[in-house]
């Protein structure tokens, strides 16, 4: 049986393999968007808003509030958890929160209660308890498919809940809801029970069909007041906060959606030969690399890929420290680095991609042993293609794409456009031992 050492290919080896490749030079271009993002000192009042919107009318006086935070790694969430404590309090009930992250932090309570804290989401940081459990309660089944329908334990005894989440495109299916608050319903709030369940049920019943369904059958069932929505911009900082109450809880979401469509960031060119992901991770996506940017989406129960970019091959480099070593969606890779190899838990991988039907999602690339050697295997596998030719892009994550690496040839295409601008001239690769010298863009 071999070691996790003895599946890291020397780089000798892969230089053998592949021959003499001259690598590209790399310049540095940036992403020219015009944002407004809500500024630190207004969050605490947009969030009072938010909360202030919401319908408290059949919610006894000092009855208990569930506030749902969940795993992602969404700007400013201790502040905005902390936000909607404070005028959960201010309006004379009492606030605590629970996770609502279905089967992360390795399915376990404790593992969960880690997520949060690795997120600034601690007791002391946002000022309630936490309560963190894998218990949950049946509340009802569809009618038409008889379904189960559960839910945290602790939020289905509360006298109100309140989901908080940020509302973005999904990475495995397309729909009026995505990634949201209905989802953190459903899948998050339902523990790995409820996310085995829907994730089982949609190799049959789409996610897109499935998630609005069961969102109107717990917002009947449970005291859900309404949730606190969270919308990003390109540079990942909060541009709307925002109460939206049980009724028109659907449609408002899917209206937060569109807009969260129109503001989200991508990569800047839709043909690329190579990238380079310095990191992947549950806090930068459901699926570790977000797959509405990189165009792959080869794990998706009966979902198409998205139609652009189009990307030779992957490399990535590593797992975010908040992953706890979940490398959900490296199968979106065409080789890793033995970094991420080293950070791999591999059971709360597997648990992650059982919980969510995508197996394949968590098969692992060859894995490199240096920088030098994932590069040049790679350029490898692209084809017959000019080194001045070569369209390769580093970028730190597949949130952060504000300012990236880029090759020469799209450093010239980049110069010819208004909505990109030339930082840094390129130069050759810096390598120490065969791995990157430069920090990862952005950075």
């Amino acid at each position: 049986m071999n070691s996790p050492e003895q599946l890291v290919v020397p780089e000798a080896a892969v230089m053998e393999a592949s021959g003499e490749r001259e690598l590209p030079d790399f310049g540095v271009i940036e992403q020219v968007w015009e944002t407004d993002p809500i500024l630190q000192e207004n969050l605490p009042s947009r969030t009072a808003d938010a909360v202030n919107a919401l319908e408290f009318a059949d919610v006894p006086d000092g009855g208990e509030v569930a506030i749902g935070a969940g795993s992602r790694g969404i700007a400013n969430l201790a502040t905005i958890v902390r936000g909607v404590v404070e005028s959960v309090s201010e309006l004379g009930y009492e606030p605590f929160v629970f996770p609502a992250m279905g089967s992360h932090g390795g399915a376990t309570a404790d593992g969960q209660r880690e997520m949060l804290a690795s997120l600034g989401v601690t007791e002391e940081s946002i000022g309630c308890e936490i309560r963190s459990s894998m218990n949950v309660v049946e509340v009802g089944e569809t009618p038409d498919r008889g379904v189960p329908v559960v839910a945290d334990s602790h939020a289905a005894a509360a006298d109100a809940i309140i989901p908080i989440n940020r509302v973005k495109p999904h990475t495995d299916y397309d729909g009026t809801v995505e990634s949201g608050l209905s989802k953190m319903i459903v899948i998050g709030m339902g523990k790995q029970r409820g996310a085995r369940i829907a994730h089982e049920w949609a190799v049959d019943w789409s996610l897109r069909n499935m998630i609005p369904e069961i969102t109107g059958q717990l917002l009947d069932s449970l005291p859900i007041v309404g949730g606190v929505a969270i919308v990003e911009d390109q540079h990942d900082d909060t541009a709307i906060i925002e109460g939206v109450p049980q009724a028109g809880f659907l449609d408002r979401e899917a209206e937060l959606l569109e807009i969260a469509y129109d503001i989200m960031p991508t990569l800047p060119f839709d043909e690329i030969d190579v990238l380079v992901v310095d990191e992947q991770g549950k806090d930068i996506s459901g699926q570790g690399m977000d797959t509405n940017v990189i165009g792959r989406r080869p794990f998706a129960i009966q979902e198409p890929e998205p139609d652009s970019p189009d990307i030779k091959r992957i490399y990535t480099r590593g797992v975010t420290e908040t992953s706890h070593g979940n490398a959900m969606g490296m199968g979106s890779a065409d080789f890793a680095h033995a970094n991420l190899l080293s950070e791999l838990d591999a059971s709360s991988t597997l648990i992650n991609a059982i919980t969510a039907s995508t197996t394949r999602g968590v098969r692992l690339p060859p894995v490199v042993e240096t920088d030098r050697a994932g590069l040049v295997a790679a350029l490898s596998g692209i084809g017959v293609v000019d080194t001045q030719d070569l369209r390769v892009l580093r970028v730190r994550d597949t949130m952060r794409l504000g300012r990236v690496y880029a090759s020469p040839a799209l450093v010239e295409e980049a110069q010819n456009r208004e909505d990109l601008a030339v930082v840094a001239e390129p130069d050759p690769i810096e390598f120490d031992n065969g791995q990157f010298v430069a920090p990862s863009p952005g950075e």
